[in-house]
């Protein structure tokens, strides 16, 4: 049900970021203790301030409103994704290649399901990634559809 939801909000949501030039990030539906929320996530080269998500939310709160896809309360919220972004698109790979990421698997390369490090490159749908193994730096090739989740890395 909240995947059939976040793709009904996407579906509304997306002419109003074509209109104002910003990028989907993420649209996430999901209950924490007893409250839903509706949490959508945008972006733009240089980020996103706090005035276009409050448009945004406007924006979504009318269509969602008039559409009433979603049955019950709950909470909407719209904001940057922040310094960890989460990488959901092959173009996300693409477009963050040089910056350090956090990778996790639905089944294990060379015994880790885990990898934080540079990406390298991403080319043909495999993301190359360098990471440090105890005092070595290793590189790992993992296949796009091998990805359960991704997101940028602050490392220190």
């Amino acid at each position: 049900m909240s995947q059939n939801i976040a793709k009904q909000t996407e579906e509304l949501l997306q002419p109003i970021l074509d209109e104002l030039s910003l990028e989907l990030v993420d649209v996430v539906y999901e209950k924490e203790g007893k409250n839903w929320f509706l949490r959508v996530y945008i972006d733009k080269e240089g980020g996103i301030d706090i005035e276009e998500c409050g448009i945004v939310s406007e924006k979504l709160s009318a269509k969602l409103d008039q559409e009433d896809p979603i049955e019950g309360a709950y909470f909407l919220e719209v904001s940057s994704p922040g310094v960890e972004r989460p990488l959901k698109k092959e173009a996300d790979f693409i477009k963050y290649v040089g910056e350090n990421v956090y990778v996790k698997l639905y089944e294990p390369i060379n015994g880790e399901k885990e990898f934080s490090g540079k990406l390298l490159q991403f080319e043909n749908n495999i993301a190359k990634i360098s990471y440090k193994e105890k005092t070595k730096t290793l590189e790992v090739e993992i296949p796009y559809e091998k990805i359960a989740k991704a997101h940028l890395a602050v490392i220190f």
